[in-house]
């Protein structure tokens, strides 16, 4: 399944390679939320409160009442949660928040699978060079993404693997590294980082792996 990608920066529609570089830009909010509006799941990040630079609550929030969204990005307590899903969006992803500096923080994980369900819970596992990355991808926490995934998978409903090494580059997601993952945990596996043809999405679907997509969809790439 494809999921389409809105990412979120100063109250437009961005694209960034490698979560750093500017590589596209929209204003026009209401053109692309018409067009996801078929999808059953579109996925939805605050860039600027993943970075911690500021946020787009508002426009969260609205597009939430419009679209089947799961919500990721600066996303750091069951109580931010909450409020997501009292506006109407499926799943909150937490990222950063699930680690510390040595390792997974389970008495975090199994606190927010209490207080939201794990259902509504997905687990954000960003890699980098082989680790998992935090705070807007700018560090680096010593835990393999097998070694989340094991860690997490008694609390939450689905994982989301973004291969940040080839986020926002169109040059192909590793397929290799989802066929790695798959065996390990029976959740939802959404993968995310470089994707740039229906093919992939094919053959990621073919392994029972979800695909978000951005890039190569405001690029033309993906009809989406």
């Amino acid at each position: 399944m494809l999921i389409p990608s809105i990412d979120l920066m100063g109250g437009r529609i961005v694209q960034l390679e490698r979560g750093e570089e500017l590589r596209l830009a929209f204003d026009d909010l209401d053109y692309w939320i018409d067009r996801f509006a078929r999808y059953p799941l579109v996925q939805l990040i605050d860039l600027d409160a993943a970075k911690r630079t500021g946020d787009n609550r508002v426009l969260i929030e609205q597009i939430a009442q419009r679209l089947p969204v799961q919500v990721g990005g600066g996303i750091r307590t069951a109580e931010q949660a909450q409020q997501i899903l009292d506006c109407g969006a499926r799943r909150v992803i937490f990222g950063s928040a699930l680690f510390h500096s040595t390792g997974v923080n389970l008495e975090f994980a199994a606190g927010i699978s209490a207080a939201i369900g794990p259902e509504q819970f997905v687990a954000g596992i960003d890699t980098k060079s082989g680790q998992i990355a935090v705070r807007g991808w700018r560090d680096q926490v010593r835990v393999t993404p097998a070694e989340a995934i094991a860690a997490l998978s008694p609390f939450c409903g689905a994982f989301l693997y973004t291969h940040v090494d080839t986020e926002g580059t169109m040059t192909g997601f590793p397929i290799e590294a989802a066929r790695a993952l798959r065996p390990l945990t029976a959740r939802q596996l959404i993968v995310a980082g470089g994707i740039r043809a229906q093919a992939e999405i094919d053959a990621l679907h073919a392994m029972c792996i979800d695909a978000v997509a951005g890039m190569a969809v405001y690029s033309g790439l993906i009809d989406a």
